[in-house]
């Protein structure tokens, strides 16, 4: 049975390959765009129908809703860590106003609601190698006091409300396509940019900081497969941890140079990266989202690697 999506923040990193990605699964009918920003509205166009939408407006949010009537809402709406950090306010108001929106009118319209959490909900007193699924949660920026609440919140929303709340935390994604825009992981792929362009990179976390990443097509894929998952076998729902890979700058810079030999990196700590990095795990168990909806992810950093500088020459060296 085929499924109505709305993506809602869909210009993102991770929106942008959502769309092509459910548009495969459930046909470019079903997959509705919804994004902020009037040019990027424009641009999304070519590919997919397109609402231009403030999920702030609650209003405006509910007519698209009417509208279209979506099985599920993606919730793509977010601040990120390090942009956060520099309005905390702002960042609270969008990421939480989204949230809330999306959750009400999923409630009043009987669909379901996807909202990424991060490994920004832990905190540094949080066990740091082997992540639990259940253990302390206290982070020390508003992205994660953010995703923290988004996490409680969706889970009283299914509980209260009997709503469809589903989640999965994300690592930092690696991805060839739309840039991130203001992560901690940033690195990761601002680094193979540089590697293509011929040009040193000046990394801002430290050599030997360890976080979990992905690749954007296992990210993808967890995202479809949590909604498609047997709901009867989910005891966790908001959120799973989920992670493919753990690495740290000076690991995957000697991935990439054994594949460009003249590539050259340098350090400049960010302080506010670095206290954000310190505070998130190194990597995370995710066994429970192994047993409860059967995620596996396929891609390791020297397949990731491959991958992303073939396709950065094809984009960057036309």
């Amino acid at each position: 049975m085929s499924k109505t999506i709305l993506i809602v923040g869909a210009g993102g990193q991770i929106g942008t390959e959502l769309i092509p990605h459910m548009q495969q699964l459930y046909g470019e009918d079903h997959v509705i765009a919804a994004e902020l920003r009037p040019q990027v509205c424009e641009k999304l166009s070519e590919k997919v129908r397109v609402e231009c939408l403030n999920a702030l407006d609650a209003r405006a949010y509910a007519s698209v809703i009417k509208k279209y009537r979506p099985d599920w809402i993606f919730n793509l709406v977010a601040v990120l860590s390090a942009t956060g950090e520099k309005d905390p306010q702002t960042a609270w108001h969008v990421n939480m106003g989204a949230l809330l929106n999306s959750l009400e009118l999923a409630r009043e319209y009987k669909c379901g609601v996807f909202t990424p959490s991060s490994i920004g909900a832990f905190g540094s007193n949080t066990p740091s190698n082997g992540t639990p699924q259940d253990t302390v949660m206290r982070p020390n920026t508003i992205y994660g006091v953010c995703k923290v609440s988004g996490e409680l919140l969706s889970d009283y929303y299914y509980s209260r409300f009997g709503v469809d709340t589903r989640s999965v935390r994300f690592p930092g994604i690696i991805s060839h396509g739309t840039l991130p825009g203001g992560g901690t992981t940033d690195y990761a792929v601002e680094i193979f940019y540089a590697a293509v362009k011929g040009e040193s990179y000046t990394c801002p976390i430290p050599h030997n900081s360890y976080m979990d990443m992905m690749y954007m097509p296992d990210a993808l894929q967890a995202c479809s497969g949590l909604i498609e998952a047997d709901p009867s076998r989910l005891k966790h729902r908001n959120s799973f941890n989920i992670t493919a890979m753990s690495f740290c700058p000076r690991e995957l810079y000697e991935v990439i140079r054994r594949r460009v030999p003249d590539f050259k990196m340098t350090y400049r700590v960010d302080p506010v990266k670095q206290a954000i990095a310190d505070s998130w795990p190194d990597y995370m168990d995710d066994t429970c989202a192994r047993e409860e909806w059967g995620w596996n992810p396929v891609w390791d950093i020297d397949a990731m690697a491959d991958d992303m500088l073939r396709n950065l020459k094809v984009k960057l060296l036309k």
